[in-house]
């Protein structure tokens, strides 16, 4: 090697290094200015967040262990409000009143929805295909109190549409909403008529995803539709099913307008629900501190179900 040379490579690396300290400098700028961008896009969406969502969680679990007057201020009351509402007889057929209206209101709406869809995964014209879902549809789209204002109009004792049609084929009146025995059963069948076809609509697009070869190949083994079904096209969509579950028990949990339009929670406490309880207790009886408390309990039993929902998947969703 010529003398000088190890000096000259010592100098060609130090020039390479300066230039690629160079070229990483503005890059390392530019994705420090990316990033600056990028929180600053989601700052008002997380500021708002903050203040409307997750700052009302920590108040209200906090509150859930007080009792709040607003003109005396609160004191602590540790878990008193909790044991009020699991040893009181009208707190406890409010809790269950809100798990029979979502254990009817889920069968019902995810067995109706894909009973619809079902029957219009099918040839059949454009047009009357189309006509069919928006008419199924329809309802989804349709403010649930106008809904309600509507059914109770159905529903009515000596007015309603039902009862009319009945007594002229000479049925006596049945007392729809105004008896403990029939007004959960006919806000449940309201709210199936309002969101199955939101469902519908779901089964539709899995159904469609369905591969063809595999319903063909069973056609010609011979094996009859339901068999189909429940062998081949259930276990396919069942991730969808699975969904549909968890989406309709989450807002089964929370109804509050259906009820309070039709009923106010009545007869008595027949179809009170949580949220309607929650609302009475805050506002009309000034109860915040145990009103909050029910609302936690309202959130872990939906964090509850849909864990359980979640294990129980593991053995018939197909992954």
């Amino acid at each position: 090697m010529p003398a000088g040379a190890p000096s000259r490579l010592t100098a060609a690396k130090d020039g390479i290094s300066a230039m690629r300290a160079a070229a990483a400098r503005p890059a390392s700028q530019l994705r420090r200015a990316q990033a600056l961008a990028g929180y600053g896009f989601i700052a008002p969406s997380f500021a708002l967040y903050l203040v409307f969502v997750l700052a009302p969680v920590v108040v209200t679990f906090i509150l859930s262990f007080t009792y709040y007057d607003p003109m005396a201020g609160s004191r602590w009351v540790g878990f008193d409000n909790f044991l009020r509402f699991f040893t009181e007889d009208r707190s406890l057929q409010i809790f269950w009143n809100t798990l029979r209206f979502t254990l009817f209101a889920v069968t019902g709406n995810i067995c109706v929805g894909m009973g619809l869809a079902l029957a219009l995964d099918r040839a059949m014209p454009a047009t009357l295909l189309y006509f069919f879902r928006l008419a199924f549809f329809l309802p989804v789209i349709i403010a649930a109190a106008f809904v309600s204002i509507v059914w109770g109009f159905f529903y009515g004792d000596d007015l309603g549409v039902i009862n009319y049609y009945l007594s002229r084929i000479g049925v006596s009146p049945v007392h729809w909403l105004t008896s403990s025995r029939n007004a959960m059963a006919s806000i449940v069948v309201m709210d199936v008529w309002k969101n199955a076809g939101f469902f519908m609509v779901i089964f539709i697009a899995a159904l469609q995803g369905v591969p063809k070869p595999l319903t063909e190949a069973a056609i010609m083994d011979g094996a009859s539709y339901w068999r189909r079904f429940f062998k081949i096209v259930l276990p396919w969509i069942s991730p969808v099913v699975f969904f549909a579950i968890v989406y309709a028990s989450i807002g089964a949990l929370q109804v509050y307008e259906s009820i309070w339009i039709l009923t106010r929670g009545g007869p008595g406490d027949a179809t009170r629900s949580m949220s309607i309880y929650i609302v009475e207790e805050a506002f009309d009886n000034f109860e915040i501190g145990y009103a909050a408390s029910v609302a936690v309990v309202m959130t872990i039993v939906i964090l509850i179900i849909t864990a359980l929902q979640m294990l129980a998947s593991r053995h018939w969703v197909r992954a």
